[in-house]
């Protein structure tokens, strides 16, 4: 059995939208991408690495697909980024949309139209940890569906007030576990969370 598991980028009132830059995702109306930038910094990139060294897959939505294909594959050996890109270039990746039909990108492979069965048959395979990167809607369509074995919140510390959050109508009432947590010196916190179960309830009332 495979894991899957969720690196996203929110703002403190759950934002997830267009986090790289100002054209990443205009859907909606949405003006204010880029917001990671200004806070982006050698000790979150320290944090991130690990995570993404990991993966023994990486699930993508086309829009994050075509983002991380017209820029990582074209990254100088000698380059500061060259690293992550190797990671990126050489894991194995599979893409979720019903237009791709010939990806360039090496490694790629285009999942099933039926993205939530073409996932659960992955998980059944042997391929270690599956990562979604970004990818915001195929996110939100593995919570709704209950695949998701871990989360990997890295919330900024500002407030948007518009935009696609991640736990989105659908999502499934999950109890988490806090496996860590580690804040950066600029206030970007970093924390994994697993699924443990249903949620419980109760009441204070006498």
């Amino acid at each position: 059995m495979s894991t899957i598991a969720i690196n996203m980028f929110l703002t403190l009132d759950g934002v997830a939208q267009a986090p790289g830059g100002p054209e990443e995702d205009q859907e909606g109306g949405f003006t204010q991408g880029g917001w990671t930038v200004p806070h982006f910094t050698d000790q979150l990139g320290e944090i991130i690495g690990p995570w993404h060294s990991g993966a023994g897959a990486i699930l993508l939505g086309r829009k994050t697909y075509d983002i991380f294909a017209g820029f990582w594959p074209n990254v100088p050996d000698d380059h500061e980024d060259a690293p992550m890109a190797k990671i990126l270039n050489d894991t194995p990746k599979y893409v979720a949309s019903r237009t791709l039909t010939a990806p360039e990108w090496q490694n790629s492979t285009v999942l099933d139209a039926d993205v939530p069965a073409a996932v659960a048959e992955l998980k059944k395979q042997d391929l270690g940890e599956l990562q979604v990167i970004g990818s915001l809607d195929l996110a939100q369509t593995l919570i709704r569906h209950n695949l998701v074995d871990e989360y990997r919140l890295l919330v900024y510390p500002l407030l948007l007030g518009t935009g696609k959050r991640l736990f989105a109508d659908g999502t499934v009432p999950t109890n988490l576990e806090l496996v860590s947590t580690e804040t950066t010196t600029n206030g970007v916190t970093a924390s994994v969370f697993r699924p443990i179960g249903a949620v419980s309830y109760g009441s204070f009332s006498l």
